[in-house]
């Protein structure tokens, strides 16, 4: 096979798999980002996250990361839910973390997309797969493999699917056939901007993590800032406010992703369940989650700050 019929092997099989959209980007290095990435970390706008400033180089250069690398593989997700259980109760959990934890659902579909891609084209193609899960820049590799724009809540947006979108890369030794990034169509919108309680979108495309909510319920170590904690608006585990007003987001289709439906027991938690949770019902109803991330003690704390400001 050539270059364009293994490229079209690739996107075919991608889709085969249950992945929603695949783009394939050159694995140039970051320049421009890399600076970007270089001011925002000097503004302080990482917040506690210090591992952003870990393997730099390697972050901006993928060829660093991997040795050999030609050809980034990305991949879109939709983790659309058909109903969102929660947008009503006073507690809620962002959409993402709904169902089975997606590092491992994405990664054991990206590991079958390499090993079909090395069954059909031969060994000597060597590939990672990564889901966020190390130093790349998803986001800017998503939309220079043609996928969409980053908006202006710094998440990619793509036009048939939004932003509730997982994104996935495979970084492969092999030169393949490459999309164009597609033009920034976000327009004079601000939905976003406006929308956060907190003022974390401080500008188009920069997120402050220090006032943002999905920071505080999950990554912030320390106790929450009072700025923050009555501006929660009932968010124990992310935040979707930037997303829920995202035009782009209105007439999306559901998943189709039977791993990303929310089990019985979490479709059914009451308000009541929440205030009431004991570390074995969260063990239980959360084994399987990305919301483990936060764990129990953390997770009681963000229902305890909404009980009292919500």
């Amino acid at each position: 096979m050539n270059s364009l019929e293994i490229t079209n092997f690739i996107k075919a099989k991608a889709l085969e798999l249950g992945f929603d959209a695949c783009g394939i980007a050159s694995a140039e290095p970051l320049d421009e980002e890399k600076n970007n990435l270089k001011e925002w970390l000097a503004k302080g706008y990482h917040a506690g996250m210090e591992w952003m400033n870990n393997h730099f180089d390697k972050r901006a250069n993928p060829r660093m990361l991997v040795e050999g690398t030609r050809s980034i593989i990305v991949v879109l997700k939709n983790y659309t839910p058909v109903s969102y259980p929660f947008a009503h109760r006073k507690y809620k959990i962002a959409r993402y973390a709904l169902g089975l934890d997606y590092h491992k659902v994405v990664k054991k579909q990206l590991n079958q997309l390499l090993s079909a891609i090395q069954l059909n084209i031969g060994e000597q193609v060597q590939g990672r797969c990564f889901v966020d899960s190390a130093p790349v820049m998803e986001r800017v590799w998503a939309h220079r493999a043609g996928l969409g724009w980053i908006g202006k809540n710094s998440l990619l947006i793509n036009r048939k699917l939004g932003s509730y979108c997982f994104i996935g890369e495979i970084f492969l030794n092999i030169d393949l056939v490459y999309d164009r990034p597609i033009n920034n169509l976000c327009g004079t919108c601000t939905y976003c901007i406006d929308a956060c309680p907190t003022g974390a979108i401080v500008a188009p495309m920069i997120v402050d993590a220090n006032r943002c909510i999905s920071y505080h319920t999950i990554e912030n170590k320390h106790e929450i800032d009072e700025s923050v904690k009555n501006k929660m608006k009932g968010w124990i585990f992310g935040c979707d406010i930037c997303q829920e007003v995202c035009p782009w987001n209105f007439r999306i289709t559901p998943h189709r992703e039977p791993a990303f439906e929310p089990s019985p027991d979490l479709r059914n938690f009451t308000d009541e369940h929440f205030e009431n949770l004991t570390e074995e019902t969260y063990q239980k109803l959360f084994a399987h989650s990305a919301v483990k991330r936060a764990k129990y003690p953390k997770l009681l704390q963000n229902i305890k700050i909404n009980q009292c400001c919500h």
